[in-house]
């Protein structure tokens, strides 16, 4: 007989048995849980490796079937590796990939004659951008569909372990390590599946980055580069500029990579800093002048990106070149 619980109510058990919490490497962030012993017996850890970085390793089979239903929620970035039901193995183990956005409601399903073990990252969408380059400030376009907003519905994808995932997962769950180390290791092991699922990521997408351009596409999307120099501080949104230019926004998005090697936003913030960086070097305006000149309301995040751009705060930028 299936027991039907509330997600409310799921989780409750579990902080009813948050007594039988255990650290078990020294490290706060570390920690165990034996499954709420109503449902079922196993163990679920979790791992803090830093902020927006939580590895979780679990092992428990339940008493009964259990059908649990979830509500939307916000989803950071994601992959869970999901254990063969009858023993701990990695050999061929199917995984899903699930980007940052909004979770669906659904119907959660648990088999009492099965067992549930699994290796889950969760990555907090910033987390995942820190990894972007300093030149463009954007997540790779192919990867973009990963980072959505919270009002959008998040990407999944499954696929089956290659063998270099396999062995990385061994090393996961058999790390040799304790404290200080344990963490370094399992870290570096964290983002290697990652590189690995995103490998496998572009390959699922067919390579569909890359755009056939015919001349009168490549034209228009110079005609678009040259709207944007010409409106840098009320800048046309990329709707806005798509419709003007006749490109529907993803050849645009792709194009602008393919033709000019950056994002329309990262053209649009060099050209910004580089005509900035004019104004402070005539000297004709101050630091306040020159962020409104280019379309900065905050001066603050103004001289953020300066500093980011050209490894000087744009104040004493200024005041060097006015000695």
């Amino acid at each position: 007989m299936a027991i039907a619980l509330s997600h409310h109510d799921y989780w409750a058990l579990f902080e009813e048995s948050a007594e039988d919490e255990r650290n078990i490497s020294g490290l706060k962030d570390e920690m165990i849980w034996n499954y709420p012993s109503q449902l079922g017996q196993g163990f679920v850890r979790q791992i803090q490796l830093r902020d927006g970085l939580e590895l979780a390793i679990a092992d428990y089979q339940v008493h009964d079937d259990i059908i649990t239903a979830f509500p939307d929620s916000e989803h950071p970035l994601e992959y869970t590796f999901h254990l063969s039901e009858q023993q701990r193995t990695t050999s061929n183990i199917p995984y899903y990939l699930y980007g940052s956005g909004t979770c669906p409601a659904e119907l959660w399903k648990l088999a009492s004659q099965e067992r549930s073990a699994w290796v889950s990252v969760h990555i907090q969408p910033e987390v995942f951008r820190s990894f972007a380059s300093r030149e463009s400030e954007a997540i790779p376009l192919e990867f973009e569909h990963l980072v959505r907003n919270p009002s959008q519905e998040y990407y999944v994808r499954s696929g089956r372990s290659t063998p270099a995932m396999q062995a990385i997962l061994q090393q996961i769950l058999h790390c040799p390590y304790q404290g200080f180390t344990k963490r370094m290791f399992l870290e570096s092991k964290v983002w290697e599946l990652m590189v690995l699922l995103l490998e496998d990521e572009t390959e699922a997408q067919g390579k569909r980055s890359l755009v056939k351009l015919n001349r009168d596409d490549v034209d228009r999307i110079y005609q678009a580069k040259a709207i944007l120099l010409q409106n840098l501080n009320n800048p046309p949104s990329l709707m806005q500029l798509a419709r003007q230019v006749g490109l529907n926004e993803c050849t645009l998005k792709r194009g602008f990579r393919e033709v000019f090697n950056t994002t329309v936003f990262g053209c649009l913030r060099q050209h910004r800093m580089e005509q900035a960086k004019l104004l402070l070097m005539e000297g004709r305006m101050n630091v306040h002048e020159a962020a409104q000149a280019v379309g900065y309301a905050s001066q603050s995040r103004f001289a953020a990106v300066f500093r980011k751009s050209f490894g000087v705060n744009p104040k004493a930028f200024s005041k060097q070149n006015q000695q």
